[in-house]
């Protein structure tokens, strides 16, 4: 089977055995992947990564031990967890200090024509999705996390830093919530998607101090966190999305003198992310740059780092 490799930064094809099926995993052929920016920054060494990328996928299973799988089309959790140790038993399997994760920690990632998952970590894709949309059922989620770890009122003013695809996704989550969300971003054609979203978007040169309760730093950048600072209000709240490959050096003297809580936030459920592309709340087509055959990946990834680029899709 035809697989994607990262080694050195380098993208590159090879050609691989079909995986081993484990008890309790399925066989899933892939249909369509999309290149996000924790996937750029693997390439550029975050976590001395190499081998086969890829975490947000759309696949048909073709074999698994419950024939009620065999057939569907699934979206697939990321994390490994080993389901026995107290985070997982505290329902926390993401935090599993024995876990893997797909494309990025000790298992293969989506970037091949057949990935293996725990049958535990799908869910199926209900028509009406197609696969394209379902490619963002995992970023999507991750948006979602934010109002499992935030009270953010109805009404109130957000700010999220960053018009990519997670900031335009995470936008769009908190605008569905009732949340009055501010954009702030550099891209003038992403602030154009973001507009015709619904979303009020605003320039990242302009940005106000202190402004706001709630901050979202979406920005994929070692300087979104201080930026994201310097906005909030003394006692609000910064939610931090952006991985970063490195240290991120920050004065830490603001934080403390204002009282300000910082919270990491990564993974999300994938059932509100899926209730919300059936339900439309949630558009994603815009988001879409370009789709590229799997056999094209070097190519793909080149695209995904040009100035503007949005979701670059891989098909088998």
């Amino acid at each position: 089977m035809l697989a994607v490799c990262l080694y050195k930064g380098a993208v590159f094809l090879r050609d691989q055995p079909r995986p081993r099926r484990p008890d309790g995993f399925a066989l899933i052929r892939l249909l369509c992947g999309g290149i996000c920016n924790t996937d750029l920054e693997l390439q550029r060494g975050y976590y001395n990564f190499q081998g086969t990328p890829g975490h947000e996928f759309v696949g048909e299973v073709i074999a698994a031990d419950d024939s009620y799988w065999i057939g569907r089309r699934v979206v697939g959790e990321i994390n490994l967890a080993c389901a026995a140790c107290e985070w997982c038993k505290r329902g926390w399997g993401r935090h599993c200090p024995r876990r893997t994760v797909l494309g990025i920690v000790k298992h293969p990632g989506a970037f091949r024509e057949f990935l293996t998952l725990p049958l535990r970590n799908l869910h199926r894709v209900p028509p009406g999705i197609s696969n394209e949309q379902a490619v963002f059922v995992e970023p999507l989620a991750a948006a979602c996390e934010i109002l499992d770890q935030v009270r953010i009122p109805s009404g109130a003013p957000v700010a999220v830093l960053g018009d990519g695809k997670l900031g335009l996704l995470i936008a769009q989550v908190l605008k569905s919530h009732g949340a009055d969300v501010h954009l702030y971003g550099h891209h003038r054609e992403k602030l154009r998607i973001a507009d015709a979203l619904g979303i009020d978007s605003r320039a990242r040169k302009n940005t106000p101090a202190a402004a706001y309760d709630w901050v979202v730093d979406a920005t994929g950048s070692s300087l979104g966190l201080t930026q994201a600072v310097k906005m909030t209000k003394p006692r609000g709240t910064v939610i931090m999305k952006s991985t970063v490959h490195g240290v991120v050096a920050i004065d830490s003297a603001p934080m403390i003198v204002n009282e300000i809580t910082l919270v990491g936030s990564r993974c999300g459920r994938f059932e509100p992310a899926l209730k919300l592309l059936k339900s439309g709340r949630v558009e994603v087509d815009k988001l879409i740059s370009e789709t590229l055959p799997l056999k094209k990946a070097p190519l793909a990834f080149r695209r995904a780092v040009q100035t503007g680029a949005m979701k670059v899709l891989l098909h088998a």
